[in-house]
């Protein structure tokens, strides 16, 4: 049952994030939106999830960072831009 739960999380990951990188393509999203970042924080969580599990270091590391980055957007917000 573990097993199908990590194989879930994976599937679930790539999901999120390449649908996060269609919506920002076809501009419905914007790659500053909330939306987007937690779309790509949850969607690396479930890659680290099924790359650790499977021992898949480079690709558990990527995630790592990835979600990092996503999890600063959503913690310092959008930048302040000047005119």
């Amino acid at each position: 049952m573990l097993k199908v739960l990590i194989e879930i999380a994976g599937w679930a990951g790539m999901v999120l994030i390449l649908g996060a990188y269609f919506l920002v393509t076809i501009g419905r999203l914007s790659g500053r939106s909330r939306t987007y970042q937690w779309l790509n924080v949850v969607g690396s969580c479930g890659f680290l999830i099924n790359s650790g599990w499977y021992h898949a270091l480079p690709s558990a590391a990527l995630n790592l960072v990835w979600m990092g980055i996503g999890a600063y957007a959503l913690i310092a917000g959008p930048p302040v831009r000047s005119s």
